[in-house]
């Protein structure tokens, strides 16, 4: 049953993938207005809306397919050396207008003391991402997160300054589209599928995930992995 089920949303998500491309397309040209003044300004603001909401869905489409390919162990990952420095920095600049938007401060601490681990390099960057993402989503405006990484059992660790939640939701949180009670989760969008993907993809490197929580005193995930 637990086979056919996620036969089932990959096939949805593969097929959902081609008419959700064509609407990301068409909603940018019009945006743009790419062949021509579209003449009532609400036009092109509409067009807006719908590429963005095109994104989210595609979005969401690919992160039900990763889970289904991590779930059945469907995974080509080329493990090597992958300084974290160098992941960190990219997907903050990845994230550079959300983060602007938001007026977040991240601070990276020990910057060119962080060590190199064994990992996937685009498996590496995805992780850091949601768990990034996760902590800009969930820490008020203007607020501060900070990465620091610890070598040995503590590993990499980004911790914001959010609401928290009850450390019995922890576990629900690493469930699939599971979000928690707790402002953390409904606060943001999604169906919850980061925190699942980014456990998955660690231990599919031998590493895991670990969350660590309390309400009124933030969130921190520490994402630990082998040394290279």
């Amino acid at each position: 049953m637990e086979q056919r089920r996620r036969s089932f949303l990959r096939m949805v998500s593969h097929e959902l993938r081609t008419p959700l491309s064509t609407v990301i397309v068409f909603s940018e040209i019009i945006a743009s207005e790419l062949y021509g003044l579209l003449g009532t300004p609400e036009y092109k603001e509409y067009a807006e809306f719908v590429r963005q909401s095109g994104y989210r869905l595609l979005k969401l489409v690919n992160q039900v397919i990763e889970i289904a390919r991590l779930e059945d162990g469907v995974v080509d990952l080329d493990l090597s050396g992958e300084p974290v420095g160098q992941a960190i920095d990219d997907i903050i600049s990845a994230l550079k207008d959300e983060i602007a938007a938001r007026e977040m401060q991240i601070v990276v601490e020990d910057r060119d003391t962080l060590p190199i681990v064994r990992a996937d390099g685009r498996g590496l960057r995805t992780m850091l991402l949601n768990l990034t993402q996760n902590a800009l989503a969930n820490s008020p405006q203007g607020g501060l997160i900070s990465l620091r990484c610890r070598l040995g059992t503590s590993g990499m660790e980004i911790e914001d300054r959010g609401q928290g939640i009850e450390p019995s939701q922890l576990q629900r949180l690493l469930q699939p589209f599971e979000q928690g009670d707790e402002a953390l989760t409904r606060s943001s969008a999604g169906l919850g599928l980061g925190l699942a993907i980014t456990q998955l993809l660690a231990r599919a490197m031998n590493g895991q995930l670990r969350l660590r929580s309390s309400v009124g005193a933030g969130f921190k995930a520490i994402l630990v992995l082998p040394s290279a």
